[in-house]
């Protein structure tokens, strides 16, 4: 939230499978009481393959991975990913949040998305004391702004148009034309948002 201030893989090629993915696949089968003729036939991979990999006896390919965890209703990264991964990839503490202020001074928002997707993906926890007025310079075309209403009621003005929102609402607007919140409520307000950039597909308006 501005104020005034991949690559897709061969799924035949060869890789390194991590050493517990047969652990992994058999206990997501266990998990599901799937025999491996069961795994087999959802998945389109031998039997006799699918026991392999579970002993660690062959390494699959990209592609039968692909085909188990689809079988697994779970997803390549998971399948592969190793038990020695952090479960926590990051820990801020409350000082270290950035946060950023509105001109006024009276809106405030924390900035709670990892800084390395800001350029894919922004979300921020919102609050305004009341008569707040966040305003903000048009954000790269096709974003779309998700904002939710914990508390109070805000009014959203994104080029020519203006529509408020109250506690448990939601809005979506384009964010890429100038737009400002306002708080509109006697009390403060609290809200979430999300910026999802390049939302927008082409020039006809449709969510992509």
């Amino acid at each position: 939230m501005s104020t005034r201030r991949g690559r897709k893989d061969n799924p035949s090629q060869d890789f390194d499978p991590t050493p517990s993915l047969g652990k992994t696949i058999q206990r997501l089968r266990k998990a599901y009481n799937m025999s491996l003729g069961d795994l087999s036939e959802q998945s389109g991979v031998a039997k006799s393959i699918i026991s392999q990999i579970e002993r660690n006896e062959t390494n699959p390919t990209l592609s039968t991975v692909y085909r188990l965890s689809r079988a697994l209703d779970t997803t390549i990264d998971e399948v592969l990913r190793t038990e020695g991964q952090p479960v926590f990839i990051e820990h801020q503490m409350k000082s270290g949040v950035p946060m950023l202020e509105s001109q006024d001074g009276l809106c405030r928002l924390a900035i709670a998305g990892p800084l390395n997707l800001v350029e894919q993906v922004q979300w921020y926890d919102f609050r305004a004391k009341p008569s707040g007025i966040l305003e903000s310079d048009p954000h790269p075309q096709g974003t779309v702004e998700h904002l939710y209403m914990l508390a109070g009621e805000i009014e959203v003005t994104s080029g020519d148009q203006t529509q408020r929102a109250k506690t448990g609402e939601t809005l979506r607007f384009r964010g890429d034309l100038p737009h400002r919140i306002v708080n509109v409520g006697e009390g403060d307000a609290h809200a979430t948002m999300m910026l999802v950039l390049r939302q927008l597909g082409g020039g006809d308006g449709q969510l992509s």
